[in-house]
């Protein structure tokens, strides 16, 4: 089966200290895996490796078995990575909902009448059509996440990296999540801590350390 991330021996630290070493991870085409691990143990910056946004000290990166030696080879896949950070309240760039969903196609050439219609076309999917005109701000933690998953597949990316998605979320906006994703067939990295939540979405578990990935056996 073709694998869409190939991790081989990567190593990441800091100014400060050694964060971790010898991380091995092979996700097929449409695998949904997640990456647990203390705090501190480097989970969301082994996601940002695989997202081109830091580079790892050492090891191989491979996006469609293509090496990604430097940060600017990230730039053709661009599209194909759908990235979710943490904390979504510094990810939107427009004011109100269907404007933030759109820009991701108005910024790679989309015409306005088209970028509306499919950015309508997702936020139904998604269920969130009533939230439109909203203001982004005035939304609960719940829906902005939804909102930023939305600007994120308006893209139609191939790759999705989740860093908590459901993060300080209430019950029902988690169940919300678990839906969705469950829902989409696209390779998935999912870093959380809630063992629910992984369990709902993914076969395979990893526990991070800083001697690298360790698979968990589900009970299940």
């Amino acid at each position: 089966m073709s694998c869409s991330i190939n991790l081989k021996e990567v190593s990441y630290e800091t100014t400060s200290k050694e964060v971790f070493k010898n991380v091995t991870l092979n996700v097929s085409h449409e695998e949904k895996v997640a990456i647990i691990g203390s705090n501190g143990s480097g989970k969301s910056s082994l996601l940002k490796i695989v997202a081109g946004l830091i580079k790892q000290k050492d090891g191989d990166v491979f996006l469609f078995h293509n090496e990604m030696t430097t940060l600017k080879d990230f730039k053709e896949y661009r599209s194909d990575i759908g990235y979710l950070p943490q904390d979504v309240s510094d990810h939107f760039l427009c004011p109100t909902v269907i404007e933030d969903v759109m820009f991701a196609l108005r910024a790679k050439g989309a015409k306005k009448d088209e970028s509306y219609t499919k950015a309508l076309e997702v936020l139904d999917e998604l269920g969130i059509l009533h939230l439109e005109n909203r203001n982004i701000y005035d939304l609960s933690g719940g829906e902005q996440k939804i909102v930023a998953l939305a600007g994120i597949l308006i893209t139609k990316p191939k790759i999705l990296l989740l860093d908590e998605p459901t993060n300080a979320l209430d019950e029902d906006a988690e169940n919300r999540i678990i839906n969705i994703l469950n829902s989409i067939k696209k390779s998935m990295i999912i870093v959380s801590h809630h063992k629910t939540f992984i369990d709902s979405l993914v076969p395979t578990i990893y526990r991070l350390t800083k001697d690298g990935l360790n698979k968990i056996n589900q009970s299940k």
